[in-house]
Formats: structure tokens, sequence, C-alpha cells
């Protein structure tokens, strides 16, 4: 009994010490003195936060931006590809007025192909590229901003170091110490305040000039499509104007479609058994 209670105090002990340990390197370097206010560093937060998140919108609509061109350039390619495929079907050999009509849709896919190709030229150039370059300002940025948290902890070091000193009984060798520790915690405090000071004047500038730097990129999309689909609109109309020689209405061509369906159905090849 009484082994097991003294095996069991020095697991209580070795636990206890372990944790009280585990707190100390947290209070290691850790000044007394306040050396940022806490409405200087809400006011570090609350900026670059707004600028990590609008890094994050920047990566998103580039990414999106691409996936938009993408299947733009897909949906016309696969366009042509169909109009390619019905043209060469044997009914054209058979049927002019079937010929003509497949013609007429080929060249308005192929128009249309050629004039999507210009909107995604111009989107990514506009719009695409622009974004890119943007993105690639933010890692700068954080650098930045890791150099100052680097300098801020040299700085709460040796702010620290000096308090030591500044602790002790006034004698000689103190003296002489915490002179030195004031001697390497100035240059380390301007350097901190200066990149303090660069990133808190500098970063709600970089924000706000979000709107410059990308109101031309996005008066530029508007003008691609715009211009696109004004084309779009007198290829189709030409299209409609070649094809459409009975002017049946969808109503009417859809009944007719039907119709035929019917016909076929009665045939005896696809009557169910």
């Amino acid at each position: 009994m009484a082994s097991s209670f003294i095996y069991n105090l020095f697991i209580f002990i070795y636990i206890y010490e372990s944790k009280s340990l585990s707190w100390i390197p947290f209070k290691i370097g850790q000044p007394k003195k306040q050396i940022v206010s806490k409405t200087v560093e809400r006011d570090f937060e609350r900026e670059y936060d707004k600028l990590q998140k609008l890094e994050d919108q920047t990566k998103k609509l580039h990414k999106d931006m691409k996936k938009s061109t993408e299947a733009d350039l897909a949906m016309s390619k696969a366009a042509v590809k169909i109009s390619a495929d019905l043209l060469s079907n044997p009914l054209c050999e058979q049927d002019q007025a079937f010929l003509d009509s497949m013609t007429a849709l080929d060249t308005a896919m192929r128009r249309m192909d050629s004039f999507n190709q210009e909107k995604v030229n111009q989107i990514q150039k506009t719009v695409i590229d622009p974004l890119k370059k943007y993105s690639g300002v933010f890692p700068s940025l954080n650098m930045a901003v890791k150099r100052r948290e680097q300098a801020l902890q040299d700085y709460k070091r040796l702010q620290s170091k000096a308090e030591k000193y500044e602790e002790k009984e006034k004698t000689g060798p103190v003296m002489v110490k915490l002179h030195q520790a004031r001697e390497e915690l100035r240059p380390v405090r301007e350097d901190f305040e200066a990149k303090n000071k660069q990133l808190l004047d500098e970063m709600p500038k970089f924000y706000y000039s979000r709107i410059d730097y990308f109101q031309p990129s996005f008066e530029a999309l508007i003008r691609a499509q715009v211009v696109y689909f004004t084309e779009m609109y007198n290829i189709f109309s030409e299209l409609t104007d070649q094809i459409d020689q009975a002017g049946l209405t969808d109503e009417q061509r859809e009944r007719e479609t039907e119709a035929k369906l019917s016909e076929l159905r009665a045939l005896s090849i696809v009557a169910d058994d």
C-alpha cells in the first residue's frame, strides 16, 4: 500500500510540474510594458483582414473568369462541330433546301465562333491578365506583414530584457548591462515603429485603390459583352431570314414535328409488338 501511494504521489508531482513548466515559454520574453496599444493593434488587424479577404476574392474572380471564357470557347466550338456534322448529313445530298439551311447554319456558327474568340481574347487582355497581376502583389504584402511581426517579437524580447535589468539593484555591472540592453533595444524599436507605420499608412491606400484599378477592366468586360451579343443578334437575325421561309411560329413547327413523328410511328418497322 505504501509503495503504491508513493508511486501515485510521484506520478502526481510529475504531471503537476510538467503542466507548470509548459506555461513557462509563454512568459519568457513578454514585457510588462505595453509596447503596442490595443487600438493600434486592432486597427492593424482590421486593415489586414480586409486585404486578406480582397486577396481571396481576387483569386476567386480570376479563377471564375478563366472558367467562364473556357466554357464560352467550348460552347462555340461545339456549335461549329454540330453544324459541320449536319452539313455532312447524307440528306444534304438529296434535298437542296436542307443543304441551303445547313450551309447557312454552318456559316452562322463559324461567324459566332470567330466573334466569340475575339471576345475571349479581349477579356483575357483587359480582365483576366489584370486580375492575375493584381493577385501577384499580395505575396509581397504578406511578406511585409511577416517582417513586421518578426520585428514586433524582437522588440518584445529586448524590451523584456531591458526591464529585467531595470528591476535589479542598481550596481555597476547591472547599469552597464542595462545601458547595453537599451542600446540594443533602440534600433529594434525604431525598426518596428517604421514598419508598423508604413503598413498602417499604406494598407488602406492599397485597399481603396482597387476601385480605380478594376473599374477600367469591368468597363471593358461590359463593352466586350455588348459588342458580342450585338453581333450575335445580327447573325441570328440573318440566319432566321434565310431558313425561315415558311414563316411558321414555334407552336406550328412543334405541331408539324409531332405530325411527322406520328407518321414514323405508324410504320410497321417501328410499331410495338
